[in-house]
């Protein structure tokens, strides 16, 4: 399997493309990095260094690419965070021109804004060019709860209305929704839930929820998740994979007390995840 993943990349910790490769290489998946900034850390620590690029050098990388007759051997395009509407362009074109090469590739789209702790952290055009533009050129979307209630105009609680809002998504184009951080009010305390939908149904994952904010979990996340369902078409395993690994990655890295995830030390829990966590079926 190939991945062309058009994301950030960071030089300490891991986020974007700098969170999203190795786990898919660790899984036996050939990536090619294409990105969009190259900066000294995320911007969540206040301050950071060095370039965004512009949306003709990220182009140019992928016509690149192109010219090697690359394109017909990607099976996934993959993007996440979009820090400039330029991008989405980018993203697009990109798309269009790797379907054009493979039919049956797929694109997926992590369509990142924010959660429902810190609102919308992104610029305020972005949110409204994913819900326009980009989701409904996509095959899979990986929102966290608060994304969805924006892309679809609701405000996804329970599981009802959870399912309700993945149909809205679903009926903009995409077959495929996780929806992550998803939480019921009903569910047990301390826990937290992946909800994965596709043509064939609707599972659930649930795990303990652990406390801390992990940057690059996310991306992790679309990564796994996309690379297994691509694999297998099986939305059930898929599921049961990446919820394993992303958990016990973010239980070492909250064990560790480190800030930044725990990526390189997790590595065996993509490649033999413990499947620890039942998922059931509901829908």
């Amino acid at each position: 399997m190939k991945v062309l993943s058009i994301q950030s990349a960071v030089a300490y910790g891991h986020v974007g493309n700098s969170a999203a490769v190795f786990p898919l290489q660790r899984i036996g998946v050939e990536v090619l990095p294409v990105y969009t900034v190259n900066f000294s850390n995320h911007t969540g620590y206040g301050q950071w260094r060095g370039p965004l690029i512009s949306p003709d050098d990220v182009r140019d990388v992928i016509t690149g690419i192109e010219e090697r007759g690359v394109l017909p051997q990607i099976d996934v395009v993959l993007s996440g965070y979009q820090g400039g509407e330029g991008i989405a362009d980018v993203v697009l074109d990109a798309v269009a021109r790797v379907k054009e090469a493979n039919p049956d590739a797929v694109y997926a789209c992590d369509p990142v804004m924010g959660n429902a702790v810190s609102g919308c952290f992104v610029a305020p055009a972005i949110p409204v060019l994913l819900r326009d533009r980009v989701v409904p050129a996509a095959d899979i979307i990986t929102p966290n709860q608060f994304e969805l209630g924006f892309l679809t105009g609701t405000e996804p609680a329970d599981l009802d209305s959870t399912l309700e809002a993945v149909d809205a998504a679903r009926a903009m184009g995409p077959r495929t929704v996780l929806v992550t951080s998803v939480e019921r009010p009903d569910r047990p305390e301390g826990t937290i839930e992946m909800l994965a939908v596709t043509d064939d149904g609707a599972w659930i994952a649930q795990t303990p929820r652990i406390p801390m904010k992990a940057n690059g979990s996310g991306d992790v996340t679309a990564a796994l998740f996309t690379a297994h369902l691509t694999r297998t078409g099986d939305a059930a395993d898929a599921l049961a994979r990446t919820t394993s690994s992303v958990f016990d990655l973010l239980e070492r890295t909250h064990d560790s007390g480190a800030r930044e995830l725990a990526l390189v030390e997790s590595q065996e829990s993509y490649a033999s995840p413990r499947m620890q966590f039942a998922v059931t079926r509901v829908r």
